[in-house]
């Protein structure tokens, strides 16, 4: 008879998760740790945004908006648990089910906001944001098939391109029915980065920029983009021709980084923020609050928390072994650093203004839960690394 002690016993799931050894214990501390104060002090700045036109409830948004990170959190510790193989498995499922959503939204059933018809209206004051989907959901097609490399060499084959290059275009020309240019842009940029990372030839790079000065000018000479679209590049070349039209908006942005200088007037003091006159404080010019009262101390300390999540996700794209998972975490990089760029660039005059939310920092929902799943990836990338050198 085996004595009672001597059956091993199974480990609980909770146990699993966050015991010794567990797969939570072996994740980036420095990635989490950077992406949990970029979302701390997004909330303070979402906060201070809002309290003073949400006059039924001034912490309404931001009750909301740490919901979102609590829902975002919870997304990005499940897809870490994942196998990357699964991940690779079901690429083709999510990108599937993130062209149908894009599908639906710009039928009837979807709500333009701000000009795009982009969201669904899911009732109780929530909405979604299929194009924010599509960002993971194209990294994860693209790896898969830019992963299985040719015959001989280490580059993808052909047809695989080919796939990839289509699946891309019909994710960019579906967003750009709502039209949503911004998130268009970050599609190629991530388009352009796995295809790099794949090392594929020159001559394919050649191409797909190529094929996007064409469609620019396509987009430009069938007169595509909305009113409001060509008034944000006209302000970008040059703002001071109407500060009170389709200038106001970058010359307020800049007003109010200007006026924070070194050390910032302090939370909820920014004249600029109290008064509104930089529309979208909350969402697209959230880099203005952090400027305006966190100061150039404040605001270049976001910049470096950004910098910390960009070369963690590097460092783990490198080490990766797996050609699928490199892929992933070079796409996922990709996507994060030129969404950074876009908002901060556009906030200080250097970028038109695009619509493209501050990952980690700007208040929102289906944005939230893409970026975070974005951090899962990497996550799920770097335990299952870990787990092959222990």
């Amino acid at each position: 008879m085996i004595p009672v002690s001597a059956v091993p016993r199974r480990r609980s799931l909770a146990s699993r998760a966050v015991g010794e050894g567990s797969a939570l214990r072996r994740m980036d501390g420095i990635l989490l740790v950077a992406v949990a104060a970029l979302c701390v002090i997004g909330t303070m700045l979402v906060w201070s945004s809002t309290r003073t036109w949400a006059s039924v409830e001034p912490t309404g948004l931001v009750k909301k908006h740490v919901l979102n990170l609590g829902i975002g959190s919870a997304l990005l510790s499940a897809v870490a648990l994942v196998d990357p193989h699964r991940l690779r498995a079901y690429a083709p499922v999510v990108y599937a089910v993130a062209m149908l959503a894009l599908i639906v939204v710009v039928t009837p059933i979807g709500t333009t906001v701000n000009g795009s018809h982009s969201w669904i209206m899911l009732g109780g004051g929530f909405a979604m944001q299929p194009s924010e989907l599509a960002k993971p959901a194209l990294i994860l097609l693209l790896a898969m098939l830019l992963a299985e490399p040719a015959e001989g060499t280490d580059r993808p084959k052909t047809l695989d391109i080919m796939f990839g290059l289509a699946a891309a275009g019909l994710a960019m020309a579906l967003v750009m029915l709502q039209p949503d240019l911004g998130t268009t842009m970050v599609l190629s940029v991530i388009t352009g980065g796995v295809l790099i990372f794949s090392g594929v030839r020159k001559r394919w790079i050649g191409l797909v920029l190529a094929a996007a000065v064409i469609g620019a000018g396509l987009v430009w000479s069938l007169g595509l983009l909305q009113p409001y679209q060509v008034a944000r590049f006209t302000a970008f070349l040059n703002p001071a021709s109407d500060p009170r039209g389709v200038g106001y908006n970058s010359t307020q942005a800049l007003i109010a980084i200007g006026s924070g200088e070194v050390y910032g007037k302090g939370l909820f003091h920014g004249g600029q923020t109290t008064g509104r006159f930089v529309p979208e404080q909350h969402t697209d010019f959230i880099f203005t609050v952090a400027g305006e009262e966190f100061g150039f101390l404040g605001a270049a300390t976001v910049i470096a928390l950004l910098g910390v999540v960009l070369l963690r996700g590097l460092r783990i794209a490198r080490a990766c072994e797996d050609r699928f998972g490199a892929l992933v975490a070079g796409g996922v990089v990709c996507w994060f650093a030129f969404q950074m760029f876009i908002n901060v660039g556009m906030t200080i005059g250097i970028m038109p203004i695009t619509g493209l939310p501050l990952p980690f920092v700007s208040y929102g929902g289906t944005a939230t839960f893409a970026n975070m799943i974005g951090i899962g990836f990497l996550q799920a990338i770097h335990i299952r690394e870990r787990s092959y050198m222990g």
